[in-house]
Formats: C-alpha cells, structure tokens, sequence
C-alpha cells in the first residue's frame, strides 16, 4: 500500500470553500484526545460524531447522545489536536427551533475550542441555519440519509434512488448552502444523485455512502480501522484490522504474565 504524505496546512471554513474543484478533502471522526493526536495533521477536519453514542457507548443509535457528552469528547478532541479543525456534531434534540440551535451553539463555542457544529437537515432547517450562520456560528450541513431520523423514518434507508427525491435533496443542498452552511455531508446517497447535488452547490460535499463523486470523503474511525466487528457497511473500507490485532496483542501480554517473561530484567526499577 503506497503512503501518500501531505504537507499539513491548518484548515479554517475559508480555506475548506476554496477547496471545492482543487483538492479532495479528508474527514474522519475522533471522540479523544489520543487518537485525535494521531489524525491531527493527517486529516482536514475532525469529526466529533454523534455516532461515538454507538462505537464509543455501545448504544443501538445516535439519539441518546447528550450535548454534555458531545462537549466533553469534543474538549478532549481539541486538546489533543490544537491544530486541528473540529466540528462537534449537535446531538438529537438540540436544535429543533432556531433558539434553541442557536443558545446550544453559543454554548459548544464558549465551552469548547470547536471551529464549527453540523447538524442534519435540508429544507425543513434552513432557517435554524440561517439563524446560526447569522449569529457567527459555523455550520456544516448533513442531508441525505441522517442518523438521527432513524427511528421515524424506519431505518437507515438509502436516499436518491427516484428522480423526485434527487431532485429533493438538490433543493436541500442548495437551501444549506444559502443558508450559508459551508460544507455539506451528503451520507446513504446513490453516486449518481450525489454527483448533481454536489453539481448543484457551489461549497464542498463530503460524502460517506455517496460515492466518491463528492468533494471530499468522512468515515468513522472505528469502521475504517477495523475495530467495529458488529458488522461492515457496504461503503466501508477497512484499512486496518484492528480489532484482532488488538486480540493477538492483548493475547501475547497474558501468555507473557502467565509464563513470567514479562516483566523482563530490563523493565524492572
């Protein structure tokens, strides 16, 4: 596997709109300050997902997930990688109105060193994003399939197979971005909608399940390193296997206690 480096270069919500048509953006989610450490000056931005409610807490989905938790992992999201640009992932429930949005997002700026939230929604919350954007918050938006809509829509289903709800999704990309959302995600996405929406908006679309027509790509953490064993999404590439390395490894340090060869003469005081 060939390892392409890149020179790192902070990111700021500038830097990311210019990035649209001249780079590939990276995303990938942290929920601490280790392994935040390790993607710092790897990955463009740094996601502190609402997913850690499920590879991080165990929990069936995402809608349990507290803004207190959202911020604590956030806070150590940051001090591990000071230099990196990191958006918290406003959990379920706190933005349902464009004041509520709007005093929880003051709160994640003034508690955190987040440069910018997301938040799921197209059309139907555009004004909530309107309201932030236009009260100095940053927002990232998320249409397509959205997590948090599991439970009243059913499931995790697919979005973009009709024409009608291609053509929905482009007017809630397009509504994100007046709304002045600087980055879309676009999640659970047919590749060929996934291109005309991100056709459709002049801010750059990260896609996870959406092909790689989109401007950039977001994967967790946890699935991309092979740590999640429960299942494999389809739209998953696992670039570690880390679930039994960590096995093999935490396996060779019991044999290792159990015949005495650990500790050794030269890790001994």
């Amino acid at each position: 596997m060939s390892i392409i480096r890149h020179e790192f270069e902070k990111m700021n919500v500038t830097k990311i709109k210019k990035a649209k048509g001249n780079k590939k953006l990276t995303m990938i989610t942290a929920y601490d300050a280790l392994f935040a450490k390790l993607f710092e000056e790897i990955a463009d931005m740094i996601l502190v997902g609402d997913s850690l409610n499920m590879s991080f807490a165990g929990k069936p989905d995402t809608l349990s997930a507290t803004l207190d938790q959202m911020i604590y992992h956030t806070n150590a999201v940051c001090t591990g990688a000071p230099k990196a640009f990191v958006i918290l992932d406003m959990p379920f429930g706190t933005y349902n109105n464009k004041d509520q949005a709007l005093t929880n997002a003051v709160r994640v700026y003034q508690e955190t060193n987040a440069a910018a939230i997301k938040i799921e929604g197209g059309e139907d919350r555009a004004h909530i994003i309107s309201h932030l954007t236009s009260n100095s918050v940053a927002v990232m938006g998320h249409i397509g399939l959205m997590p948090q809509f599991v439970r009243s829509e059913g499931g995790y289903k697919v979005r973009g197979k009709t024409e009608e709800d291609t053509q929905q999704l482009i007017k809630d990309a397009i509504a994100v971005e007046k709304a002045g959302a600087f980055c879309i995600v676009i999640e659970g996405v047919m590749s060929d909608a996934a291109k005309r929406i991100s056709e459709a908006v002049s801010i750059p679309t990260i896609g996870i399940g959406a092909g790689n027509v989109t401007d950039g790509q977001v994967l967790v953490w946890s699935d991309m390193l092979g740590f999640f064993e429960s299942f494999k999404p389809k739209f998953v590439r696992h670039y570690m296997t880390g679930a039994q390395q960590v096995k093999d490894a935490v396996s060779q340090y019991k044999s290792d206690v159990q015949d005495a060869s650990f500790p050794a003469k030269e890790e001994e005081y």
